[in-house]
């Protein structure tokens, strides 16, 4: 279980509708399960003053992200829309960080990526986290092998102590073991997973 206090950052990931709920578009196998998670670590940092960040995918209708489009994935987190919503469940409290909101790839909430020339560009996430004084990050959400991974292995390369809560994230696994491979790779950086 992690450990919070006003210079620690829990980061809600990507918990939206087309991931955490059975009728989205790109469904995460048992993704509403992080939801109570997500929840019950946000309590145990807002009590004890932990700053609170949750990152949504915003994507354009049209987007090379997507694979109707030269992309990898179903259409998805579309903004303003059912899908790119958190769940009901979900108690948003903290700040919002939108990512891919110009047709990017938006894996790391702490960098956006070109999908035709793979230039990065960061998000406003380090910047928050340095203006608060943050020193460590507590990551739960989806999915364990691309957002989850992404962002923590971001928060490290930063200088961010990081922790990824395994009980909170759950894995695409689109090659079978994704999920494990990227908690390992995420262990082999210097980050920890409880």
């Amino acid at each position: 279980m992690a450990s919070y206090d006003p210079k620690t950052a829990l980061i809600v990931v990507d918990i939206q509708n087309d991931f955490a709920d059975p009728k989205g578009s790109l469904y995460v196998r048992e993704g509403e399960k992080v939801v109570d998670v997500a929840n019950r670590e946000a309590d145990r940092a807002r009590a004890a003053g932990a700053l609170l960040v949750y990152t949504q995918d915003w994507h354009p209708e049209v987007t090379p992200h997507f694979k109707k489009f030269g992309g990898v994935w179903p259409v998805h987190c579309v903004r303003e829309t059912w899908g790119a919503q958190p769940p009901p469940r979900l108690k948003v409290d903290g700040e919002i960080l939108r990512k891919g909101t110009g047709g990017e790839d938006g894996y790391s909430g702490f960098t956006v990526q070109d999908p035709v020339d793979g230039e990065k560009k960061p998000t406003h996430l380090e910047a928050l986290l340095r203006k608060r004084g943050i020193e460590r990050v507590a990551i739960v959400g989806l999915a364990t092998d691309y957002c989850v991974k992404e962002t923590a292995l971001d928060a490290l390369r930063l200088g961010f102590a990081t922790t990824v809560l395994r009980e909170g994230v759950r894995a695409v696994n689109l090659h079978p073991g994704d999920g494990e491979r990227a908690l390992e790779e995420i262990r082999a950086a210097g980050g920890q997973v409880e």
